[in-house]
């Protein structure tokens, strides 16, 4: 039997991800807390007020090292802890001015000198910054992941796809047949609106932050650069690891 077996978020767009045991999901909703906040670069004037493309941010495509990032947020205390192999730990309120000051210096190492650089840290009044123009969830397939693995000759991390949440017990690939459908998971449903296609993201190691694996020419083998499927919740309700995918 299929089931979920991990759940994701990442609070600050391309900055960590953060792992949890379930989450309360909102009709028509991204996920709570996924991707709540961006950095805009240099070259961008966005303010965080409504929704726009990934362009405007800094992001793992331009900035690898931001890949190993990891990230844990504390709704209570309003608090986000973020971690890097090459930094010192760093705490910090993302909604308060001298903090996201605090936060950009924290960042600045990580940014190539040769890329525009990061400038403001901005909330997303809207909804969380998706890479769509609808909210979006992401939802991945372990088998297609092995699959990927294989292709490629070695293991590589699933933190790669950056992706929300990770099914086990489906053949490789099978969420692509799910384009137009629903799915599923414990008591929510969901309906797949289309595939992710990848970008220069996914060469990175996540545990490094260095691009050391051309995963877009081992998708490319398959005639295409797409893994995962964005999703949309139709109803309210609660997901927790183990629970049961129907299809």
């Amino acid at each position: 039997m299929s089931k979920l077996l991990e759940i994701w978020r990442h609070p600050i767009k391309s900055h960590g991800r953060e792992y949890l045991e379930n989450v309360s999901l909102t009709k028509g909703q991204t996920l709570p807390w996924d991707r709540a906040w961006a950095v805009t670069h240099e070259k961008s004037e966005v303010d965080g007020s409504k929704w726009v493309p990934c362009q405007n941010f800094s992001r793992g495509s331009k900035a690898p090292l931001l890949a190993a990032i990891s990230a844990a947020w504390d709704e209570n205390s309003h608090k986000m802890t973020l971690k890097h192999p090459q930094l010192p730990d760093f705490v910090f309120d993302p909604d308060n001015a001298e903090d996201q000051k605090r936060f950009l210096e924290w960042e600045s190492p990580l940014i190539p000198d040769d890329r525009a650089q990061s400038n403001r840290l901005v909330s997303a009044s809207e909804r969380g910054m998706t890479d769509t123009d609808y909210a979006s969830i992401s939802i991945g397939n372990f088998s297609s992941h092995r699959t990927v693995e294989q292709k490629f000759g070695r293991k590589l991390s699933h933190h790669r796809w950056r992706c929300n949440l990770w099914l086990e017990g489906l053949a490789p690939w099978e969420e692509f047949d799910w384009i137009g459908k629903e799915i599923s998971i414990g008591s929510v449903t969901f309906e797949i609106h289309e595939r992710v296609q990848r970008c220069l993201a996914t060469t990175s190691n996540p545990d490094t932050g260095k691009r050391d694996a051309d995963i877009l020419g081992t998708l490319e083998t398959w005639g295409h650069r797409d893994f995962t499927v964005y999703a949309v919740p139709k109803n309210d309700g609660i997901i927790s690891i183990n629970d049961p995918v129907s299809v």
